[in-house]
């Protein structure tokens, strides 16, 4: 009774009607119309586990194929105690024999790609019955029918019926073209009246016309005659009909008795189905509802995140944040009326009674919710007009069933709680109730405009104030549940904004204790603490998303950034091997041209030094991978001292630069516009600078240019107007050419993009300008062209 009443109550009966909506078998609706809340945490769980596992699935491949499936539970009884199918009963139940299979099939495929284990092990006790199906099939058609296949003897007896209802046909059909009868006939047609072949003759003629009469028409006008001549006939093909049912009635004893060899298996397979159409029709609503997976517990804790009533349409519904359980167990909501406190229970209680319902809840992912032993509520106007007793009366005699029922494991949701009678002795029961329910440590969540309920949960250990968000500025509710702050009065507020005269405003305030004053500016200051708390958080929360995007723009620059050095790094490696692979090549063609000279001409090329010199030209190859050696040439000559000013290659960069500095085991190495930090053995040296080059002794005679040793890498152009910078990049280019330099970098900066475009369309035309192309991540980006030399 009491459970009955609080499903009423919260409408969880809406509930299930939306869910039949989405089953698909009579099977899952009769599950669906008896389905009620558990107590018991294991059974919610694996319910729960059932629904989102059919989420998943349906979500990846639709829903089972429940087609053809239909309640067949009564003709198997019937056929257990010997009665007899007739053909569409036996094609129900072929249709869903091959159904279960169907579907059996297609869970069993989900679960290899993607594991449903509770839907697998259901569909996989699913006993498949396929010599079954082919029995009716073989001799039941789509329309339930016996085909003539079915037996020999049928397909004997029919074509014979056939071939006598053709007989009949022709010999009427001779009789009535005849002119003679034609005249006696009201219309010149064979019909049949009783399964007997007869013509419609004219009642004035029946003395003329010989024969048995089978009916007549309304009017009496019209006798539908059979004649003589194939009254034998017709007996004949009423004998070869009635053989033809004898034939039928064995057809379908023999696939009866066939089906009920298997009753208590097909039995189960519908039990089976029920379940899986049932898993599958909670997924359905879930995706309707935008529900998803509680966590549940049995420890009486609850926390929605934004939770919503499923029964008020998305575009009105408020959404819910409350918790329950923890720090408090009891929740006191005060407040005027029309806030929305109400549908704030209803939602609780709906949603606790859907979770225990192995359903998902609309909330957001992360919600949790218990399985309470049972659920009271004294919500609405319960007034009996038969028992006589007034609204407070009726609710009373509620609330005192509840009190006795109640366990530590409940939750109890009342709603005006005290109200229908004297304010200071219904404040005074309502607190004595709360205190009541608190000491059994139930969970509970009440609703009233008592404000001396306000006093009690602020000074009560586990209890705690909450209200309904009101918007003065409006005069509207927000129907937002606020948990920690009390309700205040806003009567005031609306008459001042309705335009109530102040003077009448100011002597009803004096009419306020002073005490109850105080309590109301201590809630409008702890509104408004709220209030500047919550602006605060939403800006604290904006910042930190800009962080967050900053922070992933930044990783994504990096990664790009080390993409980028990666492929030039292996294209570099890659050049390196081809050049020398086809150099070795190269070498080993000129040592076979040695050694076939020396054969031909006797010259006294030794086969040790053949080989010496192959070996010699192995170890010239670079091992690109271990390429850290120190710059200064030659195989054991000892490495070269990095100097400030010298020229060297970073190899983790494959890029060429110059030492600013050197600290301990690092170098500042200027890599065209920008500087970085290098160990000093991920550097080789190029170049020397000129002042260590005086300090070394001349060790031979060569050509150098005189202007080399001062050519840079890049060309600062920033400031300069576009013709002094054209002259500028042309003896830029003639220099570094003449240096032997690769590339080099323009620095024009970003500005209006003038220079940036007339530097590049004179590039475009420049003969020594192979390609050019704008800085990358770290070397200037827009602000930077870089030109690659021939």
């Amino acid at each position: 009774m009491g459970q009955r009443k609080i499903l009423s109550t919260l409408e969880f009966h809406k509930i299930t009607h939306k869910l039949q909506q989405h089953a698909a078998t009579s099977l899952g609706k009769g599950i669906i119309e008896k389905l009620l809340p558990s107590s018991d945490l294991e059974l919610v769980k694996l319910s729960l586990q059932a629904t989102d596992e059919a989420y998943k699935a349906d979500r990846l491949k639709g829903n089972a194929p429940f087609g053809g499936i239909v309640d067949i539970s009564g003709p198997l009884h019937r056929a257990r105690i010997g009665g007899t199918l007739n053909p569409e009963e036996l094609l129900d139940i072929a249709l869903t024999a091959r159904g279960s299979r169907r579907v059996k099939k297609h869970i069993e495929v989900l679960h290899e790609d993607d594991p449903i284990p509770l839907l697998q092990q259901t569909s996989d006790e699913l006993s498949e019955h396929k010599p079954l199906e082919d029995a009716i099939f073989d001799c039941i058609d789509d329309q339930g029918e016996v085909l003539d296949s079915a037996s020999a003897e049928l397909a004997s007896v029919r074509r014979e019926l056939r071939s006598g209802e053709s007989r009949v046909r022709e010999k009427l059909e001779q009789m009535i073209r005849s002119s003679s009868v034609q005249k006696m006939l009201q219309d010149a047609i064979v019909t049949i009246r009783n399964d007997r072949y007869v013509i419609p003759v004219k009642a004035e003629y029946r003395s003329n016309f010989g024969g048995i009469v089978h009916d007549q028409s309304g009017s009496g006008a019209t006798l539908f005659i059979e004649p003589e001549t194939i009254v034998a006939m017709n007996n004949k093909l009423r004998e070869l009909k009635a053989k033809e049912l004898r034939e039928i009635e064995k057809i379908l004893q023999k696939l009866t008795a066939l089906a009920s060899d298997h009753v208590d298996d097909l039995l189960y397979n519908l039990e089976l189905i029920g379940r899986l159409d049932f898993a599958y029709a909670k997924a359905r609503m879930a995706h309707e509802m935008k529900a998803t997976l509680p966590r549940m517990n049995d420890r009486g804790f609850l926390k929605l995140k934004r939770g919503r009533h499923p029964l008020i349409a998305a575009d009105r519904v408020v959404p819910l944040d409350v918790e329950l359980g923890n720090q408090y167990t009891a929740i006191i909501v005060t407040g005027p009326n029309t806030g929305g406190k109400t549908v704030s229970l209803k939602t609780i209680g709906l949603l606790s009674l859907m979770a225990m319902s192995g359903l998902f809840v609309p909330a957001e992912d992360g919600s949790q919710l218990c399985v309470f032993d049972a659920i009271y509520a004294d919500i609405g106007d319960e007034q009996s007009i038969e028992q006589s007793l007034s609204t407070f009366s009726s609710h009373l005699t509620n609330i005192i069933r509840i009190l006795q029922s109640m366990t530590s494991k409940s939750l109890v949701l009342l709603d005006e709680l005290g109200a229908g009678t004297d304010p200071a002795e219904g404040s005074a029961l309502a607190i004595a109730i709360l205190e009541h329910v608190h000491r059994k440590d139930s969970r509970i969540i009440a609703t009233t405009h008592y404000s001396e309920l306000k006093a009690y949960a602020y000074n009560r250990k586990g209890v705690i104030n909450a209200s309904m968000e009101f918007d003065v500025a409006t005069l509207s509710p927000t129907y937002r549940l606020l948990v920690g702050v009390p309700g205040r009065s806003n009567a005031f507020a609306i008459a001042e904004r309705l335009g109530l005269d102040k003077k009448i405003i100011d002597h009803a305030r004096g009419e306020v204790s002073e005490e109850d004053q105080r309590v109301e500016n201590m809630i409008a200051s702890l509104e408004e603490n709220r209030l500047s708390a919550e602006s605060e958080r939403l800006t604290a929360e904006s910042l930190r998303q800009e962080m967050e995007r900053q922070r992933a723009r930044h990783e994504a620059d990096m990664t790009r950034f080390e993409e980028q050095r990666d492929k030039l790094l292996l294209k570099a490696q890659e050049e390196a091997a081809a050049a020398v692979a086809k150099a070795k090549k190269e070498a080993e063609q000129i040592i076979a041209d040695l050694r076939k000279l020396a054969l031909e001409e006797g010259a006294s090329v030794k086969e040790h030094k053949l080989i010496e010199a192959r070996r010699k030209l192995d170890e010239a190859a670079p091992e690109l991978a271990k390429k850290k050696k120190a710059a200064g040439g030659g195989t054991g000559g000892k490495p070269a001292k990095i100097e400030p000013g010298d020229e060297v290659t970073v190899y983790s960069l494959n890029q060429k630069g110059t030492v600013v500095d050197i600290s301990g085991s690092e170098a500042t190495v200027q890599l065209g516009i920008m500087k970085m930090k290098v160990a000093l053995d991920d550097l080789e040296l190029i170049k020397q600078s000129a002042a260590v080059k005086q300090q070394q002794p001349k060790q031979a005679a060569s050509l150098k240019r005189s202007k080399e040793d001062q050519v840079r890498m890049e060309l600062d152009l920033r400031g300069e107007n576009l013709e002094e910078a054209i002259i500028e990049v042309d003896r830029f280019l003639d220099e570094s050419y003449l240096a032997g330099m690769g590339q080099v970098y323009i620095i024009h900066g970003k500005g209006t993009g003038v220079l940036r475009t007339g530097i590049q369309q004179y590039l475009r035309r420049h003969s020594l300008v192979k390609a050019y192309r704008i800085g990358n991540y770290g070397e200037g980006g827009t602000g930077v062209t870089v030109a690659e030399l021939k």
